[in-house]
């Protein structure tokens, strides 16, 4: 029903930037919240950022001030730019979205497959 598809991932030197891309595509009918996951090495999957359609967001502490969620409601896509970023940020990044898709009539949580992205000297 729906597909995420996430992009720029990649390697990056401590205090450099990187900006996440994911487009959702299917048969959407609304998309009440999009966020990004990540996961590290031997660790549980935590909560990044995440957005409402309004615009609403909301951030995990340890990246409040480095990163930024946003949306375009129109492409169903969003953004995550991580700027000032360390060594602690590497991880699985996973796309998420919770929305109603046909031919469902309730919403329903979907994953991308997530991007690696890597922080190191």
């Amino acid at each position: 029903q729906v597909q995420l598809v996430e992009s720029g991932g990649g390697l990056v030197q401590p205090g450099g930037s990187l900006r996440l891309s994911c487009a959702a595509s299917g048969n959407i009918v609304s998309i009440a919240v999009m966020g990004w996951y990540r996961q590290a090495p031997g660790k549980q999957r935590e909560l990044v950022a995440r957005i409402t359609s309004a615009g609403t967001t909301n951030y995990a502490d340890s990246v409040k001030g480095r990163f930024t969620i946003s949306r375009d409601n129109a492409k169903n896509a969003v953004y995550l730019q991580m700027n000032s970023l360390k060594p602690e940020d590497t991880a699985v990044y996973y796309c998420n979205t919770i929305g109603v898709a046909t031919p469902r009539k309730y919403e329903y949580e979907y994953w991308g497959l997530g991007t690696q992205v890597t922080v190191s000297s």
